[in-house]
């Protein structure tokens, strides 16, 4: 018969918080925004209806803990149930091995609702995650907005929606492949561990990557981290927004004005890398003065970084010559920033993308061979696996 774990909130300083540690790490992640028209639930919707979605984990451990949230909700979220199970693949099915499936709980109680702008947590439950282990979490869902909702719409994996209040997925009456409700999940690790935080754009968030192929350049340094046995107890979390912005514009909340929530705001962060700027300078009438602002943003997240004992490594923003985004005055304030990374000082380290894709010949394009599309912005899965490998664990021990 499966034990649960009794809850336990616990108040805990910037330093023990962030430590690394044998309590609760965070383990997989997402950024979080409205969803968009065209990036709503499809028909029949959520509501009165069972919604499974498929995530991979970075690191393993013995018990977990599952984030849902409401925060960008204008009405009440009724959750019926929640299930977690091992999923038998990254997405491209439904199926799970029903004999991992365990129910959660909150405070107790099978079901909760979520008032608007809230988020709940689940009570811990003991769990054998493994490291890139594919879970799925199924929601049973009651009331939930059909139009203001939470959302990821970028999940690069398919969710499956079934009719009713229902753990059998076996003919879905839809599927999409964006996620809705679900946040984090925090593993009780099985030896001291810490997470890596990543904050970005389309890049990060895996334009570009196979739909239920996992291998964005995040799900790449994961992987190359738990190949070495001085980094294996590092996750990284991935809040990378399709067209995110830094400064002001774009899609999604702001980078500078959910950083704190994204970055500092889940257990065991130790470390954090800031790699967005693509589309403040693509979209910018002043590349210079747009460089200027993201430096600033950038100072400002490594000094309460600092703060709280957690590190900061600087990536350079990648080539975009032969996309709509490039101009002289653009690639100007690209180079600008990118110089500024390189050497002010600021970072504790440096993750070199531009240099690491960029065309040997013509560096102020991406290498022909990364090409995702002709679009010159984004990358292939190849692009992200010589990203995600090609960043120097060292920084991380």
């Amino acid at each position: 018969m499966k034990r649960f774990f009794l809850f336990l909130a616990v108040a805990f300083t910037a330093l023990d918080c962030f430590a690394q540690t044998r309590d609760w790490v965070t383990t997989w992640a997402t950024a979080l925004q409205i969803a968009e028209p065209h990036n709503r639930p499809p028909e029949p919707g959520l509501a009165a209806n069972s919604f499974r979605q498929i995530v991979q984990v970075s690191i393993g451990g013995k018990a977990i803990r599952l984030h849902l949230s409401n925060l960008f909700n204008a009405d009440p979220t009724d959750i019926l149930g929640v299930e977690v199970a091992v999923a038998k693949t990254m997405g491209a099915s439904p199926e799970i091995d029903e004999s991992t499936t365990v129910k959660l709980t909150f405070d107790g109680h099978p079901s909760v609702t979520m008032a608007p702008g809230a988020s709940v947590v689940s009570d811990p439950v003991p769990f054998p995650l493994e490291d890139r282990m594919n879970l799925a979490i199924t929601i049973q869902y009651g009331r939930i907005s059909s139009t203001l909702l939470t959302s990821h719409p970028g999940s690069r994996t398919t969710s499956y929606i079934a009719d009713g209040y229902t753990s059998d997925f076996s003919a879905p009456i839809a599927e999409t492949n964006h996620w809705y409700t679900i946040s984090s999940i925090d593993v009780k690790p099985r030896r001291k561990s810490a997470a890596i935080a990543v904050l970005g754009d389309s890049i990060t968030d895996g334009r570009g990557t196979t739909t239920n192929g996992q291998d964005r350049w995040t799900d790449q340094l994961s992987k190359s981290l738990l190949s070495d046995p001085a980094t294996r107890n590092l996750s990284v979390l991935n809040f990378g927004l399709g067209g995110n912005c830094i400064l002001r514009g774009g899609l999604g909340p702001t980078g500078q004005s959910r950083y704190a929530r994204d970055l500092f705001g889940h257990p065991g962060v130790k470390y954090v890398i800031l790699f967005e700027g693509t589309n403040d300078l693509g979209g910018s009438r002043n590349g210079m003065a747009t460089a200027e602002g993201i430096k600033e943003v950038w100072a400002k997240i490594v000094e309460e970084a600092h703060a709280m004992g957690i590190k900061v490594f600087g990536a350079t923003v990648t080539p975009v010559r032969g996309n709509g985004y490039y101009s002289p005055d653009h690639e100007a304030g690209r180079v600008a920033l990118n110089e500024w990374i390189r050497t002010s000082g600021v970072f504790d380290g440096v993750i070199d993308f531009d240099k690491m894709v960029a065309d040997p010949n013509q560096p102020d394009r991406l290498d022909p061979a990364f090409l995702y599309e002709n679009d010159w912005l984004h990358l292939n899965a190849a692009g992200y696996e010589k990203m995600g490998w090609g960043i120097d664990r060292k920084l991380f021990r």
